[in-house]
This record gives C-alpha cells, structure tokens and sequence, in this order.
C-alpha cells in the first residue's frame, strides 16, 4: 500500500512538474553570432531563463546575417516566424520597410508595460534604430563600430613603438614597410572590406556616402563612392597589396582570423571582434581609433553603427510578446549591459552601462576597450549620422566584389568605384520603386 501511495505521489508530482513545464511560453531568438560571441548569446538567454519562471528564450543559430535575413522571410511567408530576429544593420532600411512583418519594439514595451526610454541609449545607436515619426523600430543589441587592432609582439620585433598604433594612413603604409623588412608575411589586412574602407572611412574623414544623408533622409539616396578621396584612398590600398604591405584575405570577417593567429599584425574591423582577441590571441595586441588622412578638413569626425539589432516579427500572441518585453528589459539592464560590453568590444548600449563600465575601472585596466565609444560619441554631421539605404546587403555584395577586381590588379580603384556606384544606384532605385508608398 506504501508503495502504491509513493507512486501515485511520485506520478502526481511529475503532472505537476509538466504542467509547469507546458506553462511556461517559448520564445524563439534567431542570430547569426558564432564561436565566443555565440557563447556570449547563450549565456544571456540561460541568464534570463533562470531569473524567472514565465518564459524561455531559445536562442538558435541560423547562419551569416545574410542567411538568416533569408530563412527569416521565408519562415514568415510560411507562418513561422521567430519572435526575435537578430539583423546586421545595413538590412535595417529593408526591415523599416517590409510593413507588416514587424512590430516596432517601442510599441511591443509600451504594449507589455515594460520601462523603455530610447533617452537612455546611446544617441547614435538609438537614433540609428528610430523611425522619422521618432519611434524605436528595433531594439540595439549588438552594436558595434569599426577600430583598428595591431600586434604588438609584431610591432617590437619590427622596432616599432608598442604604446602607440598608427594614427594616420602614412604612418601605417610606414609601420606596414617595416613589419615586411622585418619578415613579417601579412602587414596590414581588413575585415568587411565595404564597410570599413569605404563606409566608416566616409563618416571618419567627414565626407558623404550618399546624398540624402546618406540615406537617411530618403529613399532617393544615390552612392558617392568615386569621389577623388575615395579613389585616393582606394588606390594606396591597391599599391600596399602590390608591394605585399596589404594582405586580402576574404570577405566579411574572414580576415579576422589572421589576425588571431598573429600571421597578420594589423586589421581594421569591428570592435565585437575584441572578445576573439581577448580569448584567442596569444601575443599583446593594442586597440586604437581608425587611422585617417591628416590633410582632409573635419577628419577624423566620428565612425558609424555596425553590428545588429534585434527586430520582433509579428503574428505572435500578446502573452509571447509580453516574454520579449521582458528579455529586452533584462538585457538593458546596466549589469547586464556592462558585462557583455566587457566581454565581447560590443558598445554598451546605454549611457548607464556606459558609466558603470568607466565606474569599475575596466578602461583604465584593458586600455583602448573605450575606443568604439568615443568614436561614436564625438559630434556628428549630416554625413556621418550614419548609412541607411535600401538593397544594402545587394550593396555590400557589389562592393566586395569590385574591390576584389582592384586587389587583384584586374581594375583601378576609379574604374571600380565608378562601377560602384553605378550598380549600387540601380539597386537603390529598384528599391525605391518597390517602396513608393
């Protein structure tokens, strides 16, 4: 008889247990983040499963940013949409205008009853992110800007200066001569090549990407790309990779990883890549702002937003939004924001976390992690707002594509700037006429 009880005590206790299990509402994250920054996702998803009982994010990779921009749209023409979705930010001028696919997250906090003050984020992140009408359109998450990174061990062997990188294009075409007299196989290489040799140096050097603000102001924006400064810039590139002073090493963050494992001593790339470096590298490396052209008027101005955003997608129940509100509460919190801005060189997005950071001493500590910040907060200009434009993932492709063509000796930095611009201003009036209304 004692044992009949037992089991049905034991049987009644494992109803409960699923009843609770089957209470407690999904919420499923799509990203693109990989290796340490992947880990980082985890943790911040099993953070928030275990600080309350109601909701579980499931965080699932689904590829590049690319890939998952596409498995996105598909999943929603089929009904099945993720209710978050990670987006690099040159698809946010495609996700502004894909109506009814999302719900502006400034509307998905209201609607929950959740705190949200896009005052308290950092202006050019927030900004970046807002719609003209001033609402949030998505929420910053991974926000990133371009820095450049340099290997110290490299630069001593060499008889460089370890305190101090480069701070002008001269003086890295210098500092990349003596790495190779020095023996040294990859100087000087970059990572998103478009967005760090062509994008971030336009706002860093105070010059326009594309007319209407560079997109911000409308959708008739059109590339200038080709301007004598691009060509200039452009054409020192293609002379390093003639004499061996720059190496290409693929698109995206591919080149990241020659940097790791010291064959390159020098990148520009993204600050998100800082965890990697921290984590991976096993020699002293140095983060400092993007080197610039000490003879252009303005320059260096400020860098603009990299990284991505998270978009949440519509059709989903309002209890379902009410675990994405709350996520998004749990993640803006300044511990929590602080902590992931120290592990992984993704700016923090508030002003608070921001604060709190400096408070801990962190900067002083690991010096240059302050970069991407003071980078982006410097006074910006109609022309380093930042870059919103229409089919810029087709962009981005196009500009891979034809700087590969300069690498290669195969065109001149003006011949492929030129077809630059031409390709990309099709694909901005394509998408114009799509989104008219």
């Amino acid at each position: 008889m004692r044992f009949k009880t037992l089991a049905v005590a034991s049987m009644l206790a494992a109803a409960t247990l699923a009843g609770t299990a089957q209470a407690q509402t999904e919420i499923q994250w799509w990203h693109s983040m990989v290796a340490v920054n992947n880990e980082w996702v985890n943790d911040l998803a099993k953070q928030f499963n275990e600080s309350q009982k109601e909701y579980k994010i499931v965080p699932t990779f689904k590829g590049s940013y690319d890939e998952s921009m596409t498995a996105s749209i598909a999943a929603f023409r089929a009904g099945n949409a993720p209710h978050i979705l990670q987006v690099f930010e040159v698809g946010t001028a495609t996700m502004m205008a894909s109506k009814g696919a999302i719900v502006p997250v400034g509307q998905v906090m209201k609607d929950a009853g959740e705190k949200f003050d896009p005052a308290a984020y950092i202006s050019a992140v927030a900004g970046y992110y807002t719609a003209p009408n001033g609402q949030m359109l998505s929420f910053p998450f991974n926000s990133s800007t371009t820095i450049f990174y340099f290997n110290k061990d490299a630069f001593k062997a060499a008889g460089l200066p370890t305190d101090k990188a480069p701070t002008t294009w001269p003086e890295v075409i210098n500092a990349a001569a003596k790495l190779k007299a020095a023996g040294h196989k990859c100087p000087f290489t970059t990572a998103w090549q478009g967005w760090t040799q062509l994008e971030s140096f336009s706002a860093w050097h105070n010059v326009e990407f594309a007319t209407k603000s560079n997109g911000l102001a409308g959708l008739d924006a059109r590339m200038k790309i080709n301007s004598p400064l691009h060509v200039r810039h452009i054409e020192n590139l293609a002379n390093m990779a003639k004499q061996g002073l720059f190496v290409y090493k693929g698109r995206g963050n591919v080149p990241e990883a020659s940097f790791v494992s010291g064959e390159c001593a020098m990148i520009n790339t993204s600050s998100g890549f800082y965890g990697n470096v921290a984590k991976n590298a096993k020699f002293a490396y140095g983060l400092a702002p993007l080197p610039y052209y000490q003879d252009v008027p303005g320059a260096p101005q400020n860098t603009v937003i990299g990284g991505a955003s998270l978009w949440v997608m519509s059709g989903k129940k309002p209890a379902e939004y009410k675990g994405v509100a709350k996520f998004f509460s749990f993640i803006s919190t300044p511990e929590v924001q602080s902590a992931s801005h120290k592990r992984t060189g993704y700016l923090p997005i508030t002003t608070a976390a921001y604060q709190l950071t400096e408070k801990t001493g962190f900067y002083k500590e690991n010096p240059g992690t302050d970069v991407a910040v003071t980078q982006m907060i410097r006074k910006v200009t109609d022309k380093s707002r930042g870059i919103r434009l229409g089919n810029y993932v087709q962009i981005r492709a196009i500009e891979d594509e034809e700087l590969e063509q300069v690498w290669n000796g195969k065109k001149t930095a003006q011949e492929a700037l030129d077809e630059i611009v031409k390709r990309g201003n099709e694909q901005l009036e394509r998408f114009q006429k799509a989104n008219k209304g």
